[in-house]
Formats: structure tokens, sequence, C-alpha cells
């Protein structure tokens, strides 16, 4: 099968509003979560891209029922796997059901593709082993495939050697068939929909917050979980709403409003970057449900945008966002820098390298840093990019196609089905120009052997 080839024309800045697909970290843990309730649970919007598809694959591989929207849990004890449980390119897949087949007695192992095994795993591989599990990994025990034994298990009091909102999810998902208090320590701020939902499926949690903004969760075990009363309804994905509100902020005159996205205070830290950069930034009928803040959100693009420095400790809070800000850095007046991004090196691809090495393909100056970027503004003469198997660099490039004085050709495009496989539609219906080609086998053989 050929790669999809974007091609993105500057044309109109972008105008309009548009609903985000459902939140993907937030449908990974309702699919997981409701894999433990023995009954059944409406799930609404949830996300559709191929990363959830892989968790809901495994949870019905291990008991559960999805028809008509309606997720059916096996509860707390599942069904032995026959075989390989395929995560796909999710690591969120494979990091949190880590924790919940850590409990179970029998044998698992967790694959995936190409990317996903080179991954880390070590980070979930110690807590699950001083739970009572026996873990195995390749590698020496760093990456993908994962093999576990599991059984019973004993409460920890866990300190995290990073803010990983993965780690204290698998620990706290394992903490619910353990006899005792179970506690995750989080030395910096980092997501926390998997206490959100936990609470709101009936399990007794504590958050504590602690110096610097980490947090200290204990849950007492063996847990019981409970469907909410009424349907789980999935906020829009902030991350996936972000690359269009930078390039909305990145163009004079554009305006362009979200509905209904997920406003988390422990993952939206970019409108506030937005923000100091210049931007307008409206908020707009926040709410609370199914425990997430949820409203509306409209961009507006000023005559100049300015650089700007992320303060490091914001950096948890926008992780994945880092993307959809260096399209933001690309068009604004001045140098914009970043720091403490060291995990991105580590996801689908090495980010910081992928957005350094296309900015420059596309006439704009970056510097990669150990764990940052520098970016100089300027105005972006388009050219073609090297997606590199990773939906995150596809879509910021796609979006900066919008705004740049050239068209910017993405050359696979195929992997933003990962998140947002109405990707295309979105960014048509704000007034992009975009179409997609199929690339020639000529064009597949150069893509290959320069590395995109």
């Amino acid at each position: 099968m050929h790669a999809q080839r974007l091609i993105v024309r500057p044309g109109r800045p972008l105008s309009g509003a548009f609903r985000p697909p459902g939140d993907k970290s937030i449908t990974h843990r309702a699919y997981l979560i409701g894999l433990l309730h023995p009954g059944p649970l409406e799930i609404r919007n949830p996300n559709l891209g191929e990363d959830c598809r892989a968790t809901l694959r495994s949870a019905r591989v291990l008991g559960a029922r999805f028809e008509n929207g309606v997720l059916t849990g096996a509860g707390m004890k599942l069904a032995e796997p026959e075989g390989i449980l395929d995560c796909g390119n999710s690591g969120t897949t494979l990091r949190l059901l880590s924790g919940i087949l850590a409990a179970q007695p029998f044998l698992s192992v967790l694959a995936g593709d190409r990317s996903l095994h080179r991954r880390p795993v070590e980070r979930i591989v110690e807590p699950l082993r001083l739970m009572g599990a026996q873990v195995l990994a390749r590698g020496g025990d760093r990456l993908p495939p994962l093999v576990l034994r599991g059984g019973e298990l004993r409460a920890i009091g866990y300190v995290a050697p990073m803010a990983s909102a993965q780690v204290a999810s698998c620990v706290l998902l394992a903490g619910l068939f353990a006899a005792g208090r179970t506690t995750v320590e989080l030395p910096g701020p980092a997501r926390d929909h998997t206490e959100r939902m936990l609470g709101s499926f009936g399990v007794p949690i504590e958050v504590h917050p602690l110096a610097g903004g980490g947090r200290r969760t204990t849950l007492t075990g063996p847990g019981r979980v409970t469907a909410p009363a009424g349907a789980l309804a999935i906020p829009g994905d902030f991350s996936a709403a972000a690359f269009f509100l930078a390039a909305a902020a990145a163009t004079p005159g554009a305006r362009v409003r979200a509905e209904g996205v997920g406003l988390n205070p422990t993952r939206s830290a970019l409108l506030e970057v937005l923000e100091h950069m210049g931007a307008g930034v409206e908020r707009a009928h926040v709410r609370i449900e199914g425990g997430e803040d949820v409203g509306d959100v409209t961009v507006t693009g000023p005559e100049t945008l300015n650089g700007f420095d992320i303060p490091p400790h914001w950096m948890p809070r926008m992780i994945d966002e880092v993307p959809a800000w260096a399209i933001a850095a690309a068009a604004a007046r001045g140098r914009s820098r970043l720091a403490g991004a060291r995990e991105l090196k580590f996801k689908e691809s090495d980010r910081l390298a992928a957005l350094a090495a296309n900015l420059a393909r596309v006439g704009i100056e970056a510097h990669e840093g150990a764990d940052g970027l520098e970016i100089i503004g300027g105005t972006a003469r388009g050219g073609e990019v090297a997606a590199l198997d990773d939906h995150r660099i596809a879509m910021a490039f796609a979006t900066l196609g919008t705004f740049a004085r050239g068209p910017v050709v993405v050359d696979d495009a195929s992997t933003i089905a990962t998140s947002y496989p109405g990707f295309l539609e979105t960014l048509r219906g704000l007034g992009a120009e975009a179409e997609v080609a199929e690339e020639t086998p000529r064009e597949r053989a150069r893509r290959e052997t320069s590395g995109g």
C-alpha cells in the first residue's frame, strides 16, 4: 500500500469552528477501567483512532464486549488471552494494561509495531515487580515485547523517578487488586485522567498536592469498580485541537474555535503559552463533565506573534502539544525556546530532531538541544517534510502549510489516523486548501532512502 502524501497550499486565514475527536488519553482509560466493571457502560464520543482501537481490541480479547457504543466489562477476573495482545503503536495501551494484567493469574504477552518496540518500559517493570508480578522485557528489561505472569499483588508505596502519568496509572490500576494502601508519588506535574476516572467509577482515591507541582495518590485495595450514573461522555481531544489553534495564532486575522474540548489543567498549558506570545485566547461554556474540565476555546491570530521561552516546569502540562507549539513559534517574531522535554526523543519518532529537521526544510531556523528546542521565527517558504511515521509531526506540518509562503508536502500522512481520522475534513472545513495523493514507487524509494 502506497503512503499518502498530503499537500497543503497557503490560502486565506483559517476561520470557523470544529469539534475535535474524543480525547485519546481518556478513551484509553474508559475502555480499560470499563473492562473491570461487570456491567454495561455507554461511552459517548470515544476516540476512533488506531491507538484507541488497539486498547479496545485488547479489552475484547480479555472478555469485554462493545456494541453500539456500549462497553460491557468482564469484571475483575479477566479471560486469559490465547495469543499475543497487539498494542499496535500505542504506548498507553501497553503501559496501562500491564498494571491490570499484573494481577491476573495467567501469562500475558504485550507487543506492538516496530516503533512501539523502541519505546522504554523499564519505568513500569520496576514497580510491578515490587508489587509481586513476574515481568520480563527485551533489551535487559528495557523494551517491548513485555511478558507478565500475574498473580496476587501486594500494596506498595512507590516514589516515581519521573513525573509520568502512565507510570502512576499503571501502579494505581495494579493497586486496585492489591490488599492495602497503594501510594504513588510523582515529583512534578503530570496528567491526572486516571485519578479522575477512578473516582467517577466509585473507587475511593486520595490525592494530595506536593511541592513543585507533584502529587501523592493513594487508593485502598482490593477495589470495586462501579459504572458512573448515565453515559460516560469523552471530551474533545485538546492535543488534536492544538494544531488548529496554534495555526490560528500564527496567522494574522485567523479565528478558530474548538468546541467541547477538554481543558484539564494538567495538559492545557499551550493556551497560556499562546497568550504570552500575544494571541487572543477566549474560553467559554467551561464546565465539568465526567470529572473533566470541558469548554469551548477560540484563538485569534494577532498582527504580530512574539517569541516566548516556556518555563521548564510548564513542560509536563504540554508535552504532547510541543509539535503544535513549534508551528506557532515558527511564525513568531524573535526566538522561542523550551527545555525539559527529553521524553519527546522516545515517542513515535524523536520529535525534537524531527521538528528541527523539518523546520529547516521549510526555511525556519531551529536548533535541537539535549532536552529541548530553540526556534527563530520567520516566514516558512514551504517544502517537503518527513513525517517519520509520527501522527503529530504530520499534523503539525500540515497546519503549517496553511500560512507558509508555498505549498507544504507531508511525505506520508497515513499515520494521522492513529489519533485523528477526520483531520483532513477538519482542515478543509476551516478553509485550508489540502489534497491527498498516493505516492509513486519512485517517491516511496526516495523517501525510504532519505530516512523519511
